[in-house]
């Protein structure tokens, strides 16, 4: 595999081994087995990472299972360097041993983890890895996202994932090593922020060395000591002064300008570590009531996205498929996604980063409120922003959704106390972005005040929202989805408001009379022409209505009976993409309004 595949793509090394093919597997419903040798017999062949629910798994077992067991082996000598073993994200409590020796235990099912298995490996380069993994499809105290909790999937809730769902990968490094590393672009001083973390043996006199490219322009090529085993920095670049050379080497979604890094871990004169990442120059932030990109109002224009297919669930056929999304997206005149109830691959983040998408970033929801499911969200969502914070494309954190795993927010303080709490840690762990504490309805800490609302009539859309007085007939009077919008307390402030769902519509051309039993959808359009004058209606409302910010339409794909996207399951659009991002982009009325102008009527320009 080249580079571009490699799992981790913001420190990227050359000496890696992907160990993603096929394991022996075996479920554990009952329990029986609790160390590798014990394991009774090896009943299947599992296609890794796919989860044993799905097709490409090569088993398709959607029933309920409560633990599972893998293995592999493969070959790799010590040769006298470190060697450690990553996962990228495996569903939700697993426990790893190598030639039968425990190396690592986790929980989580969204967030990677590693081990350091050097001391665990045999000599003559056979290696062993085995893997436990427990997780209770009736838990509703941890983070599980769209996971269904019943056996077959109802409502807006789809098929479990079980087990290891993204890549296992192992790669040799020396005894000291470059462990993480963290970028803040600080747009207004035109500096980038560079944070660089050692591991291993590091009580020596160790130097960091950064590289920054701007295509072949070489920005910066500094030289910092090591202290304690960390190197923070702020790397100044050479601001062009005006707006068009600036424009060169700023991000966003219509100029997604990466900068490449190289960062080399040396002591003396002999080189320990070299990693290549790349970062951006960009901004994000809010003025008034307003979101800001690089400095100036920007409109949102979202989609919806849920991260499933058909075949596979939760992890993308291919890389591939991955950029392809990204692709689509930017092809239906989006400018971004919201990452719904998912932590997704940095795969497609590096896709977001390159082509230039935004993503709104969304924790898990648990469904049931208690001190473990906020202990267990608390350090999940941790290892989730430490995992993405150097992502340029991410440009919002969402800490809970529609008040999920925290049902009596109007009641109940300990609800609101968490919201509160998840809202400023995010904040603690990351200043540079807004942060939502809980997005559709019931807000108290909040930067962003998203809306829930799928009221298909977009006459009535238009009138809820098109008023003078926001804070009197919108928060006080009106209940879009029956909620009330802010908590006691928590008036609005003036903050961005984004309508974050809404649409919904499901294409039924068949007209079938059981399709309410089998599929769900806010609305039905039974022939393209209603389905696109509907899509056409709403987008016109939402991108007209001075009061939003942004808007993020439900939703990107159909996703299992959630038969409301803009494209079919399989990604094929159910109307023509071009003809989809003109009324995403409201193009006919910008045309309108230019023809109107040029004929010179008043208040027009005679623009030709």
């Amino acid at each position: 595999m080249n580079q571009f595949e490699y799992p981790r793509p913001q420190l990227v090394r050359d000496n890696w081994i992907n160990l993603n093919g096929t394991w022996r597997f075996c479920f554990d419903d009952e329990l029986k087995y609790t160390m590798p040798e014990g394991v009774g017999e090896w009943t299947h062949e599992i296609t890794v990472p796919f989860a044993p629910e799905t097709e490409m798994s090569g088993i398709q077992d959607t029933g309920f299972h409560r633990a599972v067991w893998y293995e592999r082996e493969f070959e790799l000598a010590p040769g006298g360097k470190r060697t450690i073993l990553h996962f990228g994200a495996v569903d939700y409590a697993a426990r790893v041993w190598v030639n039968g020796q425990l190396v690592a235990e986790h929980e989580g099912g969204h967030t990677p983890f590693q081990a350091d298995i050097t001391g665990a490996m045999n000599e003559d380069g056979r290696q062993v890895i085995t893997v436990f993994v427990e997780d209770d499809p009736a838990d509703l105290a941890k983070p599980r996202g769209k996971q269904d909790w019943l056996l077959e999937p109802h409502s807006i809730w789809y098929p479990r994932t079980t087990g290891i769902w993204q890549t296992v990968w192992v790669e040799q490094v020396e005894d000291t090593y470059i462990a993480s590393l963290r970028w803040t672009p600080i747009f207004e001083t035109y500096e980038i922020g560079c944070e660089v973390f050692a591991a291993g043996h590091t009580q020596q006199e160790l130097f960091v060395e950064v590289k920054i490219w701007h295509g072949e322009q070489l920005l910066a090529d500094d030289y910092y000591k090591l202290l304690q085993g960390e190197a923070n920095r702020k790397i100044a670049l050479s601001d062009p002064g005006i707006d068009d050379s600036r424009n060169e080497i700023l991000w966003s979604p219509e100029r997604p300008t990466l900068l490449d890094a190289e960062v080399t871990l040396r002591c003396g004169d002999r080189v320990l570590d070299r990693i290549r990442s790349y970062t951006a120059l960009r901004s994000v932030s809010i003025n008034r009531d307003r979101f800001m990109l690089n400095g100036r109002p920007y409109q949102l224009r979202l989609v919806l996205d849920q991260g499933y297919w058909p075949e596979s669930f939760m992890t993308a056929p291919s890389d591939e498929h991955l950029r392809r999304d990204v692709e689509l997206v930017k092809l239906m005149g989006f400018n971004g996604v919201r990452k719904h109830q998912k932590i997704e691959d940095p795969r497609f983040l590096y896709w977001a980063d390159r082509l230039g998408l935004l993503v709104w970033e969304e924790m898990p929801s648990a469904y049931r409120f208690s001190s473990r499911a906020i202990t267990r969200m608390v350090r999940e969502w941790t290892e989730a922003i430490q995992r993405d914070y150097s992502h340029p494309c991410i440009i919002v954190w969402v800490a809970f959704n529609e008040s999920w795993g925290v049902p009596n927010l109007t009641l109940t303080q300990a609800h609101r106390n968490a919201v509160e709490a998840l809202y400023h840690l995010t904040r603690t762990l990351d200043s540079t972005r807004p942060v939502i504490g809980n997005d559709g309805w019931e807000a108290s800490a909040t930067d962003i005040l998203g809306i829930h609302d799928y009221d298909c009539d977009p006459e009535k859309l238009q009138a809820r929202y098109a008023v003078t007085d926001p804070v009197r007939t919108l928060f006080d009077q009106r209940r879009p989805g029956g909620r009330i919008l802010t908590l006691d307390g928590f008036p609005h402030r003036g903050q961005p408001i984004v309508l974050t769902e809404f649409g919904g519509i499901a294409y039924d051309p068949k007209q079938d009379p059981d399709a309410d039993k089998t599929t769900w959808g806010y609305s039905r359009a039974h022939s393209a022409e209603s389905y696109l004058s509907l899509y056409r209606r709403l987008l016109t409302v939402v991108n007209e209505t001075f009061m939003f910010s942004g808007f993020c339409y439900t939703q990107f794909t159909d996703t299992f009976q959630e038969a409301n996207g803009l494209l079919n399951a399989d990604r094929t659009p159910k109307l023509p993409l071009d003809v989809i991002s003109a009324a995403t982009r409201n193009v006919a009325q910008q045309r309108k309004d230019i023809e109107t102008e040029g004929d010179g009527l008043p208040g027009g320009t005679g623009m030709p």
